[in-house]
């Protein structure tokens, strides 16, 4: 027998998707906005003797398992934000629903100023705006209007997120006769309930980084695995602490850390590691798209991070985090001033993420010491010890590769100071020499002169 559309929707075990949850609930919202439009046209029109009455309750969807109803709840949405999202989500799912603002007004053969809305052409669907809602809600009110305008303002939930915005609103007009227009984001959640990763650019200065090594495959100092302890701490119980326990009015959101030690040491790899291991996704954050030597350019740029990252559960990684969060200067000139002005901001920002912010630094010395005491955690990732180092030597190289007799692992360990990045690139090229040499076994030799190599390359003696 073929399946249905919803038996494609659930897994095999009989479950619901958030795809038909997501449904669910879209469809009891869309029938309270018909209520609601169908409510505010009786009384505007004095339709069967209208007279003003209790508005329409929303929907309960306090124990909905969508994340729809999720999202609602985790930002507090009140009932002028749910008339605005499913308002915006109309013309998507159902644009007819919408077709009523169409009614001309017989007196001036034109159409309702007041109800508001924009068409590409006479015969084209109606997309609402800001005058849409605000007619739908108050009618004609104007305390309900200056109420609403409230939703399109900077530090509103949804410009904070980027979820719904006035589209078009130039500098001369005003942002209530602009489209409501829903983000790519927010429609892939309220539909699909997916979580749309968001594409690396000039308007999103971060880049999506994975691995598919195991922790297994990284080697450690003890107290460095023991300090991240702490994050996956946070990661696990983090949500009951602050809201269970109720220490969300005393605890700033988020988690903050340090990761410090010399380069190749593993501060990269192990970001990657803590997000494929609680499921988040690890952002690194480009700074040569972010910083600028245009006043305002760098806190615009990484204001686009945080707030995409805003409630995402995601990981952003700032590498060489010295050349956004360094030392401030003296200030001696206007360039001091901004330079501070840059870093206060992003104090205030990356305090306020209710996400895990990890910077990586060669050196704490050089991060200034306003951000240093906001650290939840203090990281240091040190040169491997020889026995750490004979560890990384021995499970770096292909189980396809011949070692030949002379190739003694824990004397080239002691022998050697090297970090584990340094290792793996030994290892890549006396790999490399061996292809090239048609599978030749790889000798003490060949290892010691790729150690030369790599050596002369970071400006050490060989």
């Amino acid at each position: 027998m073929a399946a249905t559309a919803m038996d494609a929707g659930s897994d095999a075990g009989g479950m619901v998707s958030a795809l038909e949850h997501n449904a669910a609930d879209l469809e009891a919202e869309l029938g309270w906005l018909a209520q609601l439009i169908d409510a505010r046209f009786k009384l505007y029109f004095n339709l069967d003797g209208a007279a003003p009455a209790a508005i329409a309750e929303p929907p309960d969807l306090s124990g909905s398992a969508s994340p729809y109803a999720a999202f609602l709840r985790e930002n507090q949405c009140g009932f002028a934000e749910r008339v605005a999202l499913v308002l915006a989500l109309a013309p998507h799912l159902r644009p007819q629903l919408l077709d009523v603002f169409f009614t001309r007004n017989q007196t001036f053969d034109r159409r309702f100023t007041e109800f508001g809305g924009v068409r590409k052409d006479a015969d084209a669907d109606f997309w609402p705006t800001g005058e849409t809602l605000a007619f739908i809600i108050g009618g004609t009110d104007l305390a309900s209007r200056f109420r609403l305008q409230a939703l399109f303002e900077p530090d509103h939930l949804f410009a904070r997120r980027g979820l719904l915005r006035a589209a078009g609103a130039g500098s001369d007009e005003p942002a209530m006769k602009a489209r409501l227009m829903l983000s790519e984001d927010a429609l892939a959640l309220f539909t699909r309930g997916e979580q749309r990763q968001p594409s690396f650019g000039a308007h999103f200065p971060a880049q999506l980084v994975e691995t598919k090594l195991d922790w297994s495959d990284l080697v450690l100092h003890p107290a460095t695995r023991q300090g991240l302890g702490q994050i996956e701490s946070w990661i696990a119980h983090g949500d009951t602490l602050m809201h269970d326990w109720r220490m969300a009015a005393k605890l700033r959101p988020g988690y903050r850390s340090l990761f410090y030690g010399p380069p190749g040491t593993g501060k990269t790899m192990t970001a990657c590691l803590l997000g494929k291991s609680t499921g988040r996704a690890v952002y690194r954050v480009d700074l040569s798209m972010v910083v600028s030597k245009f006043i305002g350019e760098t806190e615009k740029n990484l204001a686009a991070v945080f707030n995409q990252a805003e409630g995402r559960n995601w990981i952003l990684l700032f590498d060489e985090a010295d050349a956004l969060f360094g030392k401030r200067s003296e200030t001696r000139d206007a360039h001091d001033r901004y330079a501070n002005q840059e870093i206060a901001f992003l104090l205030q920002r990356i305090e306020s993420f209710d996400g895990i912010a990890i910077l990586a630094s060669n050196l704490r010395d050089n991060i200034d010491d306003a951000f240093a005491r906001r650290f939840e955690s203090v990281i240091y990732f040190p040169l491997p010890r020889p026995e750490e180092r004979e560890q990384l030597w021995r499970q770096g190289f292909s189980p396809k590769a011949q070692l030949a007799a002379d190739l003694d692992f824990t004397k080239i360990a002691h022998d050697y100071t090297l970090s584990g990045g340094s290792i793996m690139n030994v290892i890549r090229l006396a790999s490399l020499q061996s292809l090239k040499d048609n599978g030749r076994p790889i000798g003490r030799d060949d290892v010691v002169a790729a150690i030369r190599s790599e050596m002369i390359k970071e400006g050490r003696a060989a």
